[in-house]
């Protein structure tokens, strides 16, 4: 990870622990100046926002160490851990407040000093909205999942509050004290869904599932750089751990290419993806020699082992530089075209 983009990260999380803080504390005393469960509701997710920053803080620091003996893959996946800690800790805050919620529905107390605590609230809110908002725009940015699930989660918070603060002006105008109760179950029944939506996903990045966003800018990369001698691409793999993106893929160069020659090419994709990914891509190449079947789709000249001329060569989209099999046929599935130059 580039010094820049780590210090913009920690800036953010860091200014996002420092201010879920003080939003907590300006809910808890709404919640107390005016007894409403729904408020109290709001201001015990908060609790959560603080605790699920400062987890993202911890991983944040940890994912920027280098790989080392023990952690040769480095140690990106934290923030995976990060987003799945706070989907955990959602779904318990929704627990917690659906045993308040309940009683208050069925026994309503009376609120006092509504006017005051709505405008607290309403105050929180606007402050809740631009530090999720700055959260998500920047964990985008820098590629983060952890400063991404806290800004969610921050407007997640901000979608609780804006309901907390409809409900409550319901209780004001129609003196219905037990819709306070009623406010906060559906607060509980948001934050379960978004909890379960953060657990799904670091799961799925745990388990390294497909990432089609990254395949097809690997396969982009591909296609812009390509060359004659780079005969086909397929099997590509790919997926991120923090800043760092693993891939490796098998490509079919020709088969009477010497070992020095092959390493050259080798090493000439691996500086493409660096340059990329800005020095955070580990590359693994498998080189294949061609084979009589890839000669319809061949487009590097001269060729001494020719035995076909070129039909037709794949398009280097997702779909094809994935597929398990060479090259053989996939022109014509997916449209094809002619390479010059290398």
């Amino acid at each position: 990870m580039g010094q820049e983009q780590y210090r913009t990260r920690l800036w953010a999380i860091s200014t996002a622990v420092l201010v879920s803080a003080g939003l907590m504390g300006g809910k808890f005393y709404a919640a107390w100046l005016t007894g409403s469960t729904a408020i109290f509701s709001d201001a015990l997710e908060s609790i959560i926002n603080v605790a699920a920053s400062a987890f993202a803080l911890c991983s944040i620091v940890l994912a920027a160490k280098h790989p080392d003996e023990s952690h040769p893959y480095g140690h990106g996946k934290v923030e995976y851990f990060s987003a799945g800690f706070e989907g955990a800790l959602i779904i318990l805050a929704a627990v917690a407040i659906l045993y308040k919620a309940v009683p208050q529905i069925l026994n309503p107390g009376p609120l006092v000093e509504l006017d005051r605590g709505l405008i607290v609230i309403l105050a929180v809110s606007l402050v809740n909205l631009c530090l999720g908002w700055g959260l998500v725009k920047v964990g985008r940015h820098t590629k983060s999942l952890a400063l991404v699930a806290d800004g969610r989660h921050m407007l997640t918070d901000v979608y609780t509050s804006a309901g907390v603060l409809a409900g409550l002006g319901l209780v004001r105008w129609t003196g219905w004290v037990w819709l306070d109760g009623a406010v906060a179950c559906l607060v509980a029944v948001n934050i379960l869904i978004t909890g379960g939506k953060l657990m799904r996903e670091s799961s799925a990045a745990l388990m390294d599932a497909s990432d089609p966003e990254l395949l097809e800018e690997i396969a982009a990369i591909l296609r812009a750089h390509r060359k004659s001698i780079w005969i086909d691409i397929h099997r590509l793999r790919a997926r991120r751990a923090g800043d760092r993106v693993f891939l490796d893929f098998h490509l079919i160069l020709p088969r009477d290419l010497t070992l020095e020659a092959g390493h050259r090419e080798v090493k000439e994709l691996e500086a493409i993806f660096n340059a990329h990914f800005g020095g955070q891509a580990d590359v693994l190449i498998n080189l294949d020699p061609c084979l009589e079947p890839e000669c319809p789709v061949c487009g590097y000249a001269p060729c001494a082992q020719r035995t076909a001329e070129t039909r037709q060569q794949s398009l280097w989209h997702r779909e094809v530089v994935t597929r398990e099999v060479g090259a053989e046929g996939a022109g014509s599935e997916v449209g094809g075209e002619k390479v010059k130059g290398g």
